[in-house]
């Protein structure tokens, strides 16, 4: 079970310029579904990218498990947005999915056909990306996420321009596996009744606005 602190993170883009995040602090613990929100600029997708490791905080620190992020990084796995790829490539689904696997290391099928199974698209394995709906593609690309052995994942805006149903049944897949403990931290434009499928609400404008129960936020 792991559980991931940030605190005190600022980021700027460079030393002349007004900060993207301000003194920033949360905690995301293990078994819990997590959404961020805010407008856009507040600095959601950056701080996903600090949370990985991808880039680093001018000040503050973050720990998994009490540790350095730079010493467990293998920990935190990031799901991209879904409109930064290109959905025309001509590659399968099993494809994809193995291309999350770590290091290029050889995955079995075993490994392969758990995560498509987590995501519920073993039937679609053969299929080429192209031929996919969005929720389809989305599901995917979590299942080349989930390849990773990690336990902490952070999803950048995994439900934007889906539909309501199929923005319900991605909600359905990512609780369940926070029910299997993992850690989720989703970014969501989401707001009102669609937050209450999360235990927590994070609401960011490049510092945290306010943090807790969907009620209280």
């Amino acid at each position: 079970m792991t559980s991931l602190v940030a605190k005190n993170l600022t980021y700027s883009y460079s030393n002349k310029s007004q900060p993207v995040l301000n003194d920033v602090s949360i905690s995301l613990t293990p078994g819990t579904l997590t959404a961020l929100v805010g407008p856009n600029g507040a600095g959601k997708s950056t701080l996903l990218r600090l949370l990985q490791g991808q880039n680093q905080p001018n000040k503050g620190g973050i720990t998994v498990n009490g540790d350095p992020l730079i010493l467990t990084r293998d920990k935190v796995a990031l799901m991209p947005q879904r409109g930064k790829l290109n959905w025309n490539f001509p590659i399968t689904v099993e494809g994809l999915v193995s291309l999350g696997r770590v290091n290029h290391s050889r995955s079995t099928c075993c490994q392969l056909e758990a995560a498509l199974q987590r995501v519920g698209i073993s039937d679609l394995a053969k299929r080429r990306l192209d031929t996919l709906s969005g929720g389809q593609q989305q599901r995917a690309l979590l299942a080349k996420t989930l390849m990773r052995p990690a336990s902490i994942f952070l999803l950048d805006e995994p439900c934007s321009s889906l539909d309501p149903p199929t923005r319900e049944q991605f909600l359905i897949i990512i609780r369940q596996l926070a029910d299997a403990g993992l850690t989720l931290f989703i970014s969501s434009h989401d707001w009102g009744k669609a937050l209450n499928a999360y235990d927590k609400v994070i609401a960011l404008d490049k510092t945290v606005l306010a943090s807790g129960t969907p009620d209280e936020v």
